[in-house]
């Protein structure tokens, strides 16, 4: 199983801090050794076309200087994704690794999953995987979806309706947590474990769990900043994590939830059939 790191803000953020403590557990503190990735989404003068920075490798981020680099400091985002992996399905190799990136209705896409799909996923002709995760053919098979579903990429609540419906069917398969954004927005969902934190004014301290390092928030920040993280564990060991509900899924803009929807979760099937 891997793990999911998100940052959604109101105002462009840099994830170094939350980054630290994710990388640390690809390979030093945790077992998650099979590569990593980081997707930042900066507004560059137009938040409505924001531009992606995407960088991967297949080794550990815990010993990588590159992660290390980006953990001292990161791109400013209003959306990013970070990811490292524990490989389940696929070899360990650079195309293996999250986030995945696509365009669909004319806007860029970024994808990370953690979780196991159980069976073939059944793609068409338009989006193939590069690589050989179920996560990544999980990625595909949701933008065919949205292509048949005729929903307006522009719409965010749309959206996130025919998102919801494809983690309920994902969902059915086995473990479905995940990351979506075109970098205006965040969707979120979860079948197992994850966790959000939004700071806000009057901002605090916060300590990493590992290293134990630690930030003051309000020499940082403004007044007026929101920043929600999502993690599939907590990074911090002095603030107050919320875990998500099983089939909970959630859509962010602007640090704030904006739309909340949950499905029944049930097992995955015993037969090994595609994803209608």
């Amino acid at each position: 199983m891997c793990e999911l790191l998100a940052l959604n803000a109101n105002t462009p953020t840099d994830m170094g801090f939350s980054f630290r403590g994710l990388s640390r557990r690809g390979g030093a503190s945790g077992e998650h050794a099979d590569g990593w990735g980081l997707a930042s989404f900066t507004p560059d003068g137009h938040p409505d076309r924001p531009s992606l920075t995407l960088l991967r490798e297949e080794a550990p981020a815990a010993f990588s200087a590159l992660a290390d680099q980006l953990a001292e400091r990161s791109p400013k985002a209003l959306v990013s994704i970070a990811h490292i992996r524990k490989a389940t399905r696929g070899v360990v190799a650079l195309e293996n690794c999250h986030p995945f990136s696509r365009r669909w209705g004319g806007q860029t896409w970024v994808f990370a999953h953690n979780g196991d799909l159980q069976g073939a996923i059944a793609l068409g002709d338009r989006y193939l995987p590069d690589g050989s995760t179920d996560s990544e053919a999980a990625f595909c098979w949701i933008l065919e979806q949205l292509d048949h579903s005729g929903v307006d990429s522009s719409n965010a609540a749309a959206v996130f309706e025919q998102l919801h419906h494809c983690a309920a069917q994902l969902a059915e398969r086995g473990t479905f947590n995940a990351l979506i954004s075109n970098g205006q927005w965040l969707f979120v969902t979860a079948t197992s474990r994850l966790h959000l934190l939004t700071r806000r004014a009057p901002f605090c301290k916060a300590t990493l769990a590992d290293p134990p390092l630690q930030v003051d928030f309000s020499a940082l920040t403004t007044s007026n900043d929101v920043v929600t993280i999502l993690s599939t564990e907590p990074l911090t060991t002095d603030e107050h994590w919320q875990p998500f509900q099983a089939g909970e899924s959630l859509l962010l803009q602007a640090g704030e939830v904006i739309q909340r929807s949950r499905h029944g979760v049930r097992p995955a099937p015993a037969a090994q059939t595609p994803v209608p």
